[in-house]
């Protein structure tokens, strides 16, 4: 009594987050994973202004365009 379709398993669907590439801005948090560093080490480049932020209400974000401008900065 084998079942040859037990083999195939399939993973589960898993619901794609929202492209950041899509957004004008990104939290703290989104930028620090895309740059590749911690989260307290993006909220303290933002406070010596090393990290482009714009503060809304209470919240930080950081703007697309101007970190991509900082990225492509030579020099």
């Amino acid at each position: 009594m084998h079942d040859e379709h037990l083999g195939a398993v399939q993973a589960p669907q898993r619901t794609r987050p929202p492209h950041l590439d899509d957004r004008l801005t990104w939290t703290v948090a989104e930028a620090a994973r895309l740059l590749g560093i911690s989260r307290t080490c993006a909220y303290e480049a933002a406070h010596r202004g090393e990290l482009p932020v714009r503060t809304i209400g209470r919240r930080m974000v950081v703007p697309r365009t101007a970190l991509l401008r900082l990225l492509d900065e030579q020099p």
